[in-house]
């Protein structure tokens, strides 16, 4: 059954992303912002800001101290109801290009490179799956296999998570040349796909889990560390003025979002 009532969604998740670079280099989101067609809101990330907590922040909309994914090296199935599982069983179609982390949350943990890396199975939550388990893995790999599975699955909830940028700020910081040229390297693959994303029917969004400090870390406390984007790209001039306020979205408040775009109940 496909979704009847919700949007179709893309939910893009540029990992280690901060704000001001997102304002600053993502020409092609910010044209978007410019012609009324997307609009963009400040979201401070939960604690810690690292990875695997704040995957299961945006999926599951429940703060670490609850649902117990308190650091990265806890590698297990979350408890919690994901938007995976609500959409799955809300009749939905699910899919996923992403890290191996996401598939150790919500499918199956830990995860086999040899065995995971393609997963079909619609007794999952995510019922079609690519994952990748290297962090260099380059994100134009990664958007291609998304538009393997846009165009083989036709998925109602399509969730795309990179890594490059987060790769970039480790290793030579989230002021360096090349982290800035890993997020304007997204934004070119964004602007290729995003066209025709929405010609089909999909809600985009695009949005990060932490961002990345000067000298390449993140967990901590500092805006640099916490803040980063929430884009929604819309058709909804109604809905797109509810992102026009000053104050940072909690991001506990983007996994409900994103269900009520669904036309789920989370």
């Amino acid at each position: 059954m496909g979704n009847r009532e919700g949007n179709k969604v893309i939910m893009v998740v540029l990992d280690g992303l901060r704000y001001d670079s997102a304002r600053r280099y993502l020409g092609y989101l910010e044209h978007l912002v410019e012609q009324g067609a997307a609009a963009c809101r400040q979201v401070r990330s939960e604690l810690p800001s690292l990875s695997r907590p704040l995957y299961e922040v945006l999926l599951t909309g429940t703060p670490a101290v609850r649902n117990g994914i308190t650091a990265n090296p806890i590698a297990r199935r979350s408890r919690e109801l994901s938007l995976f599982h609500l959409a799955a069983d809300g009749g939905l179609t699910t899919a996923a290009a992403a890290y191996h982390w996401v598939s150790e949350l919500y499918n199956s943990a830990p995860f086999n490179p040899l065995t995971d890396r393609h997963q079909y199975d619609m007794n999952k939550p995510i019922q079609n799956g690519i994952f990748y388990f290297e962090d260099s893995y380059p994100d134009s790999h990664l958007f291609s296999d998304a538009e393997y599975l846009r165009g083989a699955c036709n998925p109602d909830f399509l969730y795309i998570h990179s890594m490059n940028i987060d790769y970039a700020g480790h290793l030579h910081g989230g002021e360096s040349k090349e982290y800035a040229a890993a997020v304007r390297t997204a934004d070119t693959l964004l602007a290729m796909l995003v066209p025709q994303w929405t010609e089909e029917g999909y809600l985009v969004i695009v949005t990060s889990d932490h961002g990345m400090s000067a000298d390449g870390q993140h967990g901590g406390t500092d805006p640099e560390e916490r803040l980063v984007p929430l884009y929604i790209l819309s058709p909804s001039v109604e809905f797109k003025r509810t992102l026009l306020v000053d104050e940072p979205l909690p991001q506990l408040e983007v996994m409900p979002m994103v269900a009520d775009l669904l036309g789920l109940e989370g």
